[in-house]
């Protein structure tokens, strides 16, 4: 269920596929513009506000702040979680390429200080989940770049997407 990474207090949720598939080679320059997408549909439905941002420690992607404190979220799993903004989740964790499960550079969490949305990246899936307004997942499917790979889920739906599997 989404509530695997969102909690059920939004109006609505949708799930986003990260571009590519696993065991290929990664096209970043398709993710960057999806991350691009993503960050401005929600910079438009959020009021301008800091943001916190959460990367998740695996060893195999930057957590950027490595000597952080870090809190136990999900299945214990550990997160560098800092306050920032939209410019900074774009930018600290550059896409290089060099991880081929990792779909995208954003951080695995991300909202705004007023918690009006959540997006959230489980280290294993290639998917994206989101919960916000029902506004907010109505412009992720209506957006050109984003809406392809969006699809919008009930909470107690199966947010896993059809052809992907849940780990």
């Amino acid at each position: 269920a989404i509530t695997a990474a969102i909690p059920p207090v939004f109006a609505d949720y949708a799930t986003l596929v990260h571009p590519g598939e696993k065991g290929r080679p990664r096209e970043t320059t398709e993710e960057r513009a999806q991350d691009r997408a993503l960050l401005a549909l929600l910079e438009t439905h959020t009021t301008p506000q800091p943001w916190w941002l959460g990367y998740l420690e695996t060893g195999a992607s930057d957590i950027v702040f490595w000597d952080a404190p870090k809190l136990k979220l999900y299945s214990d799993w550990s997160y560098v979680l800092v306050q920032a903004g939209p410019a900074q989740a774009a930018s600290w964790r550059p896409a290089n390429g060099w991880s081929n499960w990792k779909s995208t550079e954003l951080p695995e969490l991300m909202f705004p200080d007023d918690r009006s949305c959540l997006v959230s990246t489980l280290w294993d899936d290639d998917w994206t989940c989101i919960g916000g307004s029902t506004t907010l997942v109505a412009g992720l499917l209506a957006d050109s770049t984003l809406g392809r790979r969006a699809r919008r889920v009930g909470v107690e739906q199966d947010a896993t997407p059809p052809g992907h599997f849940a780990r």
